[in-house]
């Protein structure tokens, strides 16, 4: 039998009852929405950015946006995971400009290098970080705060200007190649985006987070690893800020300190516009990655009028966020008001002398 159904009473019991309740079809409804109501806002812009400008919707200018939108891309999976785990992590853009100097660094020892130097600087710095927040129970704002801080500083002191990469070879190729005419960037965006999807949806460990994000002291109660499973989300957030400035320095050909500023807040707006709640237990990976597109579009619908200041695109990503944030708190009050409601019809309509439970 499906969850969230009730059987049918048979004709001879001289009462039917819906499949699914009223308030009950209405509070599924309302969680779509809430999940996927940035797939819809992305297919409405582009629509009609479409519209506006003819260029737009042309498959080279699609595959710019997607290619373009791979960097913030990976930063939003690691941010996703952390927020729906009840955190965040203001230490992302550091570790991306940090990511790009220690490619610059590794790359005279082979691609390899460049590519594993900077994932496992950032796996390591995020393991730090989750070890802090859950381990000496600071707060993650302070600790990630300090972090970005702290990594910025470190890119300054080892790349005071840009550090060209002399003789890149197949290194520069990884971001800036494509395989049967599609960008690497967009087939990596799509791995990452299909096995966090597998990870958040398909494992004990994403279990683990949305439980923890939901209720930390019940999950607790549960069984669940509250402190292993908080450090090492943290450390997978940092990995996966470690491989965008892997491959921004493969796209550059640089290591540049200053790379990444504004991912942190960049990588929140678009996982709050995907659906996933601030306040934990709440988000799918598909709704970020629709966030990550959807700034990736107000940015070239900027470029294509030309005479607009850049600084458009933070006052458009801006009143995306700000309504976002309205349309979500709205919408989880009415789900809340809807289960309950379906919760206290389900009583209702139960018949004499069922047991309690």
């Amino acid at each position: 039998m499906r969850r969230g159904t009730t059987p049918a009473s048979s004709p001879s019991s001289g009462s039917s009852a819906p499949l699914v309740p009223p308030a009950g079809r209405r509070a599924q409804i309302i969680a779509l929405v809430q999940s996927r109501g940035a797939i819809g806002m992305l297919v409405v812009v582009a629509l009609v950015a479409g519209l506006v400008f003819p260029d737009f919707l042309r498959p080279a200018n699609l595959a710019d946006i997607a290619a373009n939108s791979a960097f913030l891309g990976l930063v939003a999976v690691g941010q996703s995971l952390v927020i729906i785990l009840g955190g965040f992590d203001l230490s992302v853009g550091s570790m991306v400009g940090l990511g790009t100097v220690l490619s610059a660094y590794a790359a005279p020892y082979g691609w390899g290098a460049a590519m594993l130097a900077p994932i496992l600087a950032g796996f390591v710095l995020g393991l730090i970080n989750g070890l802090l927040i859950a381990r000496a129970r600071m707060a993650p704002f302070i600790v990630t705060l300090a972090a970005l801080l702290g990594l910025k500083g470190v890119a300054l002191v080892l790349a005071s200007q840009d550090l060209l990469i002399a003789h890149p070879g197949f290194f520069t190729h990884i971001a800036n190649g494509s395989l049967f005419g599609i960008s690497n960037l967009i087939w990596v965006l799509a791995i990452v985006y299909a096995l966090g999807g597998l990870l958040l949806n398909h494992t004990r460990f994403g279990a683990a987070i949305f439980a923890i994000g939901g209720n930390e002291e019940a999950a607790r109660m549960l069984g669940v690893r509250v402190e292993r499973v908080k450090v090492l989300a943290y450390g997978l957030s940092g990995a996966l800020a470690g491989l965008s400035g892997a491959l921004l320095a493969s796209h550059l050909d640089s290591g540049l300190a200053a790379a990444g500023t504004g991912y942190e807040l960049q990588s929140i707006a678009a996982a709050v516009i995907g659906g996933v709640l601030l306040t934990g237990g709440v988000g799918t990976m598909a709704g970020p990655l629709a966030g990550v597109l959807l700034l990736g579009v107000i940015d070239n619908v900027i470029n294509q009028v030309g005479t607009l200041s850049p600084y458009y695109q933070n006052l458009a990503s801006g009143a995306f966020l700000l309504a976002a944030v309205i349309v979500q708190t709205v919408l989880t009050g009415r789900r809340h008001g809807a289960a309950r409601a379906a919760g206290g019809g389900r009583k209702r309509a139960a018949p004499r002398g069922a047991a309690r439970t």
